[in-house]
């Protein structure tokens, strides 16, 4: 059986990096059963940011209320990425970005099979790097790194190619009522809303089986 995964995540959501690991646990552990098409849709947490993005201890400080409430959620967030693998590095991280053009780029990279590996290269850039993700420049980089051509990557970003679909894709997800990521739709039935552990996948898979036609 053949399962599509639709995930709907931003790529500065320090849980959709932690849902992209243990969702590809649960792949692993099923693929004996299973084959599965994961596709990620865009979702902007800030869709307001300026183009340009905000000093991040600002940002967070606005939206969490203090500087000593931040640092227990890095804290938090970092044993978290710890038992997945993940290396947190939340001090390096200067700006918050605007994310419309990283999505953008995902969208691209799934026209030219490397969605899944951009992806993960922008959560690595911004959450182990603290690269500014908003830069095309640093876009552009990650595409070269998955493996896509620079200059097309580059030219592409500079366009307004991109921009239509990120929209329409974002507004079909606020329209299933999704208000926050990450968030993932299986076999286009089963919604798993949040990072759940590799067992709430599997038994989403397993359930699609059992219930779906013969």
């Amino acid at each position: 059986m053949v399962i599509d995964i639709d995930v709907v995540s931003d790529a500065i959501c320090p849980w959709c990096f932690v849902g992209k690991k243990r969702l590809e646990k649960a792949l692993a552990a099923a693929k004996l059963k299973h084959k599965f098409r994961v596709h990620w849709k865009p979702f902007q947490l800030n869709p307001g940011m300026p183009k340009e993005g905000m000093a991040r201890k600002e940002y967070r400080e606005l939206k969490f209320g203090s500087e000593k409430v931040v640092a227990e959620l890095d804290r938090r967030m970092t044993l978290v990425g710890k038992e997945e693998g993940i290396p947190f590095a939340l001090d390096r991280i200067a700006r918050t970005p605007n994310t419309f053009d990283a999505h953008r780029l995902i969208w691209w990279a799934d026209q030219n099979q490397a969605q899944d590996v951009v992806v993960d290269g922008l959560f690595r850039a911004f959450f182990t790097q603290g690269l500014d993700i908003g830069d095309r420049r640093v876009l552009t980089d990650v595409a070269a790194e998955a493996g896509l051509n620079r200059a097309s990557a580059a030219a592409y970003l500079d366009s307004e190619k991109g921009v239509d679909e990120v929209w329409a894709e974002e507004g079909k997800a606020r329209n299933l009522g999704v208000e926050a990521v990450p968030f993932f739709l299986i076999g286009g039935r089963f919604a798993v809303a949040g990072a759940h552990p590799p067992r709430s996948f599997i038994e989403a898979f397993d359930e699609l089986d059992r219930t779906s036609p013969a």
